[in-house]
């Protein structure tokens, strides 16, 4: 049956398009077409149930029809990672979508997995709550968010969103709907209001393609963790949807701060970036966020442009004030009470020196990714010691300077290389700066790249913890249905 199912062409295929539009209804259910694609791979259906039993029917006839099944939030990340082996039911989430049990001043709320983040903060704005996830993606969903535990600058004193999760429901390769950890209405009475999540400078353990099974562990799946609900919860992070389909998710959220404001400081090197980012981690002033902008240098005009004109004034950074060209910025940002945040700005101020700027607007190129479609993009993430060794590392092996833009306070950053680079040549730099980074503890992952590229580089690296990623998979989903090669080591 399953082989009647392979093209759209025959009796079988038309048989399952007409069993998912009797699941989803017909306007939800149709064959795929040309940009129905999972980093290349084009699926053959594509399903939009309604609601959790019904995204469990169509996960059942899946099994049924011995079919793999893909989800697919806004498809803002589909093209992340590795391809799948093969896409036959593309399950998008969009109608699994709401913000459920957040009376005011609670401190979690149980989202739906096809919700925007932008709705999520909307909805719990009204409140003045928030979601202390920022995640880069414009129009991102939350499931999409945490499937690739993708991270904001605020990871820095609030972790990943995986951090924030008290637990989820999610449906198994078999179309079971299980819930772990608690849900929303059982973690009202345990989560204390103004629980933030992560801790002041730390990062939270990473997942997947954004850090998590890579790193994650399935020993608790196997019954020998503490909170085994929770690390099937927090595992199911960076996943790609290859352990399970998120239907909600309860987080942690927080209250609004009152006040923001963003100090700014012009870099010229990445070992300049290691005193400051040392010195604002000494300093006590507790920052949201400490990001760095290290964009490709620009060439100077040769005509020097005096102090004087507009476009200089009260620009400390600019060329034509320090006579050399500034490479990027150190931002960081401080939440809180108005007079607490003025206080701790003033300090910081004085610590990073006179080219220190305040602003109460983020910069432009805050919370947004250095590279464009079509170019191959990387993550490293290091001690924040080592991080620019890292940043050297990348600028030799490449032999030029890399625009890299991240938390330089937590060590994650993301990295650009040219989309026309031979394959051959982002191997090389992989290799090399993985040699830097495995005696610094650090991993550099190939987020996104061109078709050839991602053929021909290995994307993860060294995985030590592959091992228990390939229990978890064969825990969680045997028969490889669920995302078949979008996780480490082909799983």
């Amino acid at each position: 049956m399953a082989d009647a199912a392979r093209s759209t062409n025959r009796p079988g295929a038309l048989d399952i398009t007409r069993k998912l539009a009797e699941i989803c209804g017909s306007p939800f259910a149709r064959f795929a077409g040309p940009a129905d694609e999972v980093a290349g791979r084009t699926a053959r259906w594509v399903a939009v149930p309604g609601g959790p039993h019904a995204a469990a029917e169509v996960l059942r006839l899946a099994a049924a029809y011995d079919l793999t099944v893909v989800p697919r939030g806004a498809g803002t990340k589909i093209d992340w990672g590795a391809a799948p082996a093969q896409v036959d039911i593309m399950l998008d989430t969009g109608r699994l979508a709401g913000v459920w049990h957040e009376p005011h001043a609670a401190a979690v709320a149980e989202i739906g997995a096809g919700t925007p983040l932008r709705a999520v903060q909307a909805t719990l704005a009204r409140t003045n709550r928030r979601l202390p996830v920022d995640a880069p993606s414009p129009g991102a969903t939350l499931g999409g968010v945490l499937a690739a535990d993708e991270s904001g600058p605020l990871r820095h004193r609030h972790g990943s969103p995986c951090a924030q999760l008290i637990g989820v429901r999610y449906l198994d390769a078999d179309g079971e709907l299980v819930s772990v950890g608690e849900s929303g209405t059982e973690a009202f009475g345990r989560a204390a209001p103004g629980v933030g999540g992560g801790r002041p400078g730390g990062r939270a353990p990473a997942a997947g393609a954004g850090g998590g099974p890579g790193r994650g562990g399935g020993d608790a799946i196997l019954g020998r963790g503490g909170m085994p609900g929770l690390d099937v919860a927090r595992l199911l992070c960076g996943s790609q949807g290859g352990l399970g389909v998120l239907v909600s998710a309860t987080m942690r959220v927080q209250a609004v701060p009152a006040s923001r404001v963003w100090v700014s400081r012009p870099v010229w090197t990445p070992l300049e970036v290691h005193d400051l980012v040392r010195a604002v981690l000494a300093s006590g002033v507790g920052p949201a966020a400490v990001e760095l902008d290290l964009p490709v240098p620009v060439p100077l005009p040769r005509r020097r442009i005096p102090a004087t004109h507009p476009s200089v004034i009260n620009r400390p950074d600019h060329p034509a004030v320090t006579g050399r060209p500034a490479a990027g910025s150190l931002v960081v940002l401080l939440e809180g009470g108005p007079a607490d945040v003025t206080e701790r700005a003033e300090r910081l101020t004085a610590v990073l020196g006179a080219p220190a700027m305040v602003s109460h607007h983020a910069p432009e190129w805050w919370g947004r990714y250095p590279f464009a479609p079509g170019d191959t993009a990387l993550r490293i993430e290091v001690p924040i010691n080592d991080l620019h060794a890292a940043v050297y590392a990348l600028r030799d092996a490449a032999g030029t300077p890399v625009p890299v833009r991240g938390s330089a306070g937590s060590g994650a950053v993301h990295a650009a290389l040219p989309g026309a680079l031979p394959p051959e040549r982002v191997a090389s730099i992989l290799t090399a700066v993985r040699s830097v980074l495995i005696a610094r503890r650090g991993r550099c992952v190939v987020v996104a790249a061109p078709t050839a590229v991602r053929r021909a580089v290995d994307l993860w690296g060294e995985l030590p913890a592959l091992p228990r990623l390939r229990s978890a998979k064969a825990h969680l989903d045997p028969h490889h249905r669920l995302a078949p090669g979008r996780l480490p080591g082909g799983l």
